[in-house]
């Protein structure tokens, strides 16, 4: 939420913040809390302000590598981004005020559990900067942008000490370049906004049944027949990798076997379990030639992506494939395998093996955790919390993405609250959870594209970084809100288009360029949450509707929605009522301005009866404030009736959830009846 309301919040923002730190570490006085977001795991504040000016200078101490130096350099010109002021980029360590000290090199490739802990002392004129390594280094520097704030002297930091460490080792977030080819410069934008939030691994999906993206040299028929023309080249994936090691980010790759794996049989027919490859989706597990390619297959791509570990997939798979063909149940027979999941186990060892000859360590998702799946393979759980801490339980180390599917339109606070540990933590031995790697956000494209994704992944992914790196203990959910608006805006500045996406898709939808309007419409709706969006559309083709363009979270919405359940219990504020009233106003009075646009353009003409329910939402609304207000009884026939109404309109219409609908209902439930 960055408008005009920012202001207002701060102060608010501030002291939640404060709340979150430790005890220990409260100073004599309230100090104005920390705007961060992941929470560092350590604060102490002190008085005053260190002031950034155009003197401000940044200089490296100790080890020192050109990786740093690049850090430096785009440290500077995100400064220079939120300060509009030009910064000297050459180091001098006798005048600089900024010191980074680093005490040794990291990994040469990056390493699952190193140390990435750093100690920042902010005071009036100077600031230190002390890290074991350069990892250390790169997530001081992004706490230290977030501290900048303007005041009425200038742009300051303040005096703090922060000694910070992620909770959790593994903290990603997986991009699927497998149902729709993701642009690189997407890709680097988000790798960007990665860095900024302290996400350290990012997830690269590669194949699906609807296609294959990336340069196979040795079986080029792959991305020559799947791809449509649009795949990533080896050395365009060795530039991610570099770009991602630039900001402290492992690579993963997956490619999905043994089953959606349709677009792998377009130019290799052979590898397909069905009768006819053209409407297979499962590779066949009991032919040995398929090991075979899979073996030359996964070598290859072994050399490419230096990271220790690597996603072969395994999720979903359809096992009527292998139970209608003839020569398949044979071999099972003949190998005493049960049943399809007996198949798949005995697939994943397999790949197991080839994946280990490879040197690598394989992941999988939840389907490959069978009773004799080998205890070095990671699970990365879809499913839940349960089967997570069942593969802990066995001895398997896993990877959390259930309950952060950030292309099911969830809230963030729903994405806030699931921890890796969750319920399953009081069953689980200290060696068990430590087990417990971190986990995923998941941006799948099936239903998103490259033209929407960002605002599909920020801000609401910078809520989950927080629960990956931050204390157990810091769980407030008002707290959170009030950060991640903040770092929302700041996000910006390092290239993540979210906050343009909407208004953007708003013109080319309408045609107009300035679609207040529609902009009114789109400010107060949502897409549906989980599948029913699916459920409700069936073309994907093009990704140009309104529920395509708005936020997954009505931001207006759920404001408005705090200010209902403040007048509803009485303890609202006369800005309260106001602001509640000047909404409704706006919207019982857009319809008339909206529905002479909607029915210019075809991709807007199903909003009508949307724009229309609004409008009646609103006024019944405004009536439910006077009769509160007033303490005014209502016929209960009457108020039967709006209830009714308000939770039809509460429903998906033209795709898309209008979200003050349930709100007024809780007004109208809280006036008297007779």
């Amino acid at each position: 939420m960055v408008n005009g309301r920012f202001g207002r919040f701060f102060c608010s923002i501030l002291w939640a913040i404060f709340t979150l730190m430790p005890v220990d570490h409260l100073p004599a006085q309230e100090k104005t809390p920390l705007a961060t977001m992941p929470a560092p795991a350590r604060v102490m504040q002190g008085e005053g302000e260190f002031y950034i000016d155009g003197s401000f200078g940044i200089a490296m101490k100790g080890y020192d590598e050109p990786r740093l130096a690049r850090a430096r350099l785009r440290f500077l010109d995100i400064l220079t981004k939120e300060t509009g002021t030009s910064f000297k980029r050459e180091a001098e360590a006798g005048s600089s005020h900024f010191i980074i000290q680093t005490s040794g090199p990291s990994a040469a490739i990056q390493q699952l559990g190193e140390d990435e802990s750093y100690h920042l002392a902010v005071s009036t004129t100077d600031v230190e900067l002390t890290a074991p390594n350069p990892l250390g280094v790169l997530h001081g520097l992004q706490t230290f942008l977030q501290l900048v704030q303007i005041n009425e002297k200038g742009f300051a930091v303040p005096v703090v000490t922060i000694d910070d460490a992620p909770r959790f080792p593994w903290r990603g977030l997986l991009i699927d370049s497998g149902h729709r080819f993701v642009p690189i410069a997407a890709v680097k934008r988000n790798l960007d906004a990665m860095e900024a939030v302290k996400l350290n691994v990012f997830h690269w999906r590669f194949s699906d049944d609807q296609g294959f993206h990336i340069e196979s040299k040795k079986f080029p028929r792959l991305q020559g027949t799947a791809s449509e023309g649009l795949y990533y080249s080896q050395d365009e994936v060795r530039e991610i990798i570099d770009y991602a090691r630039d900001r402290g980010i492992r690579v993963v790759p997956e490619f999905d076997m043994p089953c959606h794996a349709k677009s792998w049989f377009q130019g290799y027919p052979q590898l397909s379990s069905g009768q006819d490859p053209s409407q297979s989706s499962a590779m066949d597990p009991t032919q040995e030639n398929t090991y075979k390619f899979l073996d030359v297959f996964i070598g290859e791509m072994t050399a490419l992506f230096p990271d220790s570990y690597f996603h072969t997939g395994g999720d979903e798979c359809d096992m009527k494939e292998w139970e209608s063909n003839p020569r398949i149940q044979e071999y099972m027979q003949r190998n005493s395998i049960k049943d399809g999941a007996a198949l798949q186990a005995h697939f994943t060892a397999r790949v197991e093996k080839i994946v280990a000859r490879h040197k690598k360590i394989m992941v999988g998702w939840d389907e490959v955790l069978q009773p004799d799946t080998p205890k070095n393979v990671v699970i990365q759980s879809w499913r839940g919390p349960s089967s997570l801490a069942e593969a802990a339980r066995r001895g398997n180390r896993c990877v959390l993405s259930s309950g952060y599917y950030i292309d099911l339109n969830q809230p963030a606070k729903e994405h806030y609250l699931v921890d890796p540990l969750g319920d399953n933590a009081a069953t689980l031995t200290p060696e068990q959870k430590k087990l417990v790697l971190g986990g995923e956000a998941t941006m799948w494209t099936d239903i998103v594209s490259a033209d929407n994704m960002d605002n599909r992944i920020w801000p609401r992914t910078a809520a989950i970084a927080e629960r990956l790196w931050s204390p157990e203990t810091v769980r407030d959910v008002d707290s959170m809100y009030r950060r991640l608006a903040i770092i929302s805006q700041k996000l910006s500045y390092y290239g993540p288009r979210h906050l343009l996406i909407t208004e953007e898709m708003l013109q080319r939808m309408s045609g107009e360029l300035d679609p207040g309007p529609l902009r009114v419409l789109a400010s107060v709706v949502q897409p549906p949450e989980g599948y029913q969006r699916q459920e409700l559309r069936s073309d994907f083709s093009a990704l140009n509707h309104l529920d395509d363009a708005v936020p997954p979270e009505s931001e207006t919405a759920r404001e408005f929605d705090q200010i209902t359940q403040r007048i509803s219990s009485g303890t609202a504020t006369p800005q309260d009522w106001q602001r509640a009233r000047e909404w409704l106003v706006l919207w019982r009075d857009n319809d008339a301005k909206l529905q002479p646009m909607l029915k210019q353009s075809f991709l807007t003409q199903d909003l009508a009866p949307v724009s229309k329910n609004l409008r009646q939402v609103a006024e019944i609304g405004l009536r439910a404030l006077d009769d509160l207000h007033d303490d005014h009884p209502v016929r209960s026939d009457v108020k039967q009736q709006n209830i009714e109404f308000l939770k039809s309109a509460a429903k998906p219409q033209a795709v898309l959830l209008l979200m003050p609908a349930s709100s007024v209902e809780r007004l109208v439930q809280a006036t008297k009846s007779n």
